[in-house]
């Protein structure tokens, strides 16, 4: 597990609490030194403050992606930073902390994060739709002879569709199913919606896979047999 932040009280109070969940914690204070201990030491995953020197927080997120599609990242934030929230989300943050925050909270949510990462103990039916095909087994999708690059969170949200053809989801319902929390910024999964078209759509603008419900959520739509 890997902590960048540099405030070092945030370092240390988050440091212990992940050391006594039972993992093991490397530190880094600034961008360039977190990037860099992220390429040599391959952490479980990646807590990354927004607002770092030497380098942002979405620029080592960036480069993280750029090397790493599954790297489990969840990202801090300030109240006042939504917009760079979700372009973090956008980049491939998996989630989002948002200070002052709990440890405890930070910690359960870097659980979740991981759990999901994690292929299934149980053989998983591949789902199968037309062109798309994912294994949740693997976790692993393809569009025809094309692997998609899928963060852990966008794998789980196509996964659940896919899995639920044709039933109308909220916002709040896909956040509590996908991501586990009871409550939260529903704009995650906008940003993860919109990322996902953009990978398994033939014209993202007009999707036919995955359909805005207006008033409602998403559906997804499978290929006509």
């Amino acid at each position: 597990m890997l902590v960048v932040d540099d405030d070092a009280t945030v370092r240390d109070v988050v440091g212990r609490y992940l050391d006594e969940a039972g993992y093991q914690v490397d530190l880094a204070a600034d961008g360039p030194t977190g990037l860099r201990a992220a390429r040599e030491r391959a952490p479980d995953a990646v807590v990354l403050d927004l607002m770092l020197p030497g380098m942002t927080g979405l620029d080592v997120c960036r480069a993280l992606r750029a090397d790493d599609d599954r790297l489990p990242i969840v990202m801090l934030t300030a109240l006042g930073e939504e917009d760079d929230r979700v372009l973090g989300l956008e980049l491939g943050a998996d989630d989002y902390v948002t200070k002052p925050f709990s440890a405890r909270e930070l910690v359960l949510r870097i659980g979740s994060v991981l759990r999901r990462s994690r292929p299934p103990e149980a053989a998983a039916e591949v789902l199968v739709d037309g062109e798309l095909r994912v294994d949740p087994a693997a976790r692993r999708a393809w569009l025809g002879e094309r692997e998609l690059a899928l963060t852990t969170r966008e794998f789980d949200l196509l996964a659940y569709l896919l899995a639920h053809p044709g039933r109308a989801y909220n916002r709040a319902e896909l956040l509590a199913e996908v991501w586990g929390w009871e409550f939260g910024d529903q704009s995650t999964v906008t940003v993860h919606v919109r990322r996902l078209r953009e990978k398994i759509e033939d014209d993202p603008t007009r999707p036919r896979r995955i359909a805005t419900i207006w008033g409602t959520g998403y559906r997804y739509d499978p290929a006509a047999p």
